[in-house]
Order: C-alpha cells, then sequence, then structure tokens
C-alpha cells in the first residue's frame, strides 16, 4: 500500500556527487525507520545507512565520511547524499521504508531501485 517514489541516481565520474531521494507515501500512522540499501551486480543486497525516526544514523563502513542519510519529515522523503565517489559504489540503490499503521503494526517497503554507475 505504501507508494515509494526514487530519483536522482545516474552515471557520475570517480569523485563526482549525486543526491538520491525517496518520497514515501500511504495512509500510514506514521514511517519510522528509513534506509538506503544496495545491491552491486552479482552481490548481495548490504545496506548502506540507515535513519530512525528520531534522527540517529548509521553507515556501512565502507561510506562512512562520503555518504550522509538525511530525512524531511514533514515530506515523508530521505535523502541519500552521496560525495567522492567511486566506481565500487557502482550498484542499484533501493530506498526502504519501515511505516506504522494505526493498530500498531508495522511494515517494511521497498522502491524499485535506482541505478547509479560510477565511472573510472
Amino acid at each position: 500500500q505504501v507508494q515509494l517514489v526514487e530519483s536522482g541516481g545516474g552515471l557520475v565520474q570517480a569523485g563526482g556527487s549525486l543526491r538520491l531521494s525517496c518520497v514515501a507515501s500511504g495512509t500510514i500512522f506514521s514511517f519510522n525507520t528509513m534506509a538506503w540499501d544496495r545491491q552491486p551486480p552479482g552481490k548481495q543486497r548490504e545496506l548502506v545507512a540507515g535513519s530512525t525516526n528520531g534522527g540517529m544514523t548509521n553507515y556501512a563502513d565502507s561510506v562512512k565520511g562520503r555518504f550522509t542519510i538525511s530525512r524531511d519529515n514533514a515530506k515523508n522523503t530521505v535523502y541519500l547524499q552521496m560525495n567522492s565517489l567511486k566506481p565500487e559504489d557502482t550498484a542499484v540503490y533501493y530506498c526502504n521504508v519501515e511505516g506504522q499503521y494505526y493498530s500498531g503494526y508495522v511494515q517494511r517497503y521497498w522502491g524499485q531501485g535506482t541505478q547509479v554507475t560510477v565511472s573510472s
């Protein structure tokens, strides 16, 4: 039921920057954690960055100091600012959010993914 619309992916040279956006919508009480995962070609999906409703964040070691996750709760939007991009950052990036219904039930939803390609 929750809809996620991702944008911002593309092709960039090593050292460049991209900003991913994900807008969540739906009949929901609140959005709890919001996060970005990625799946490089031929590899397993992995967590890149996550953010709690209270503003706590965590990052994969490989992106610390380069990526920043942020959220605008009023707009139900989560962002991923990616700086100093490396070829190894090439992957499909997936937005995912945990929605909490009025009943208290929680469910995680995933976007369709946006391709990020970093060339050397």
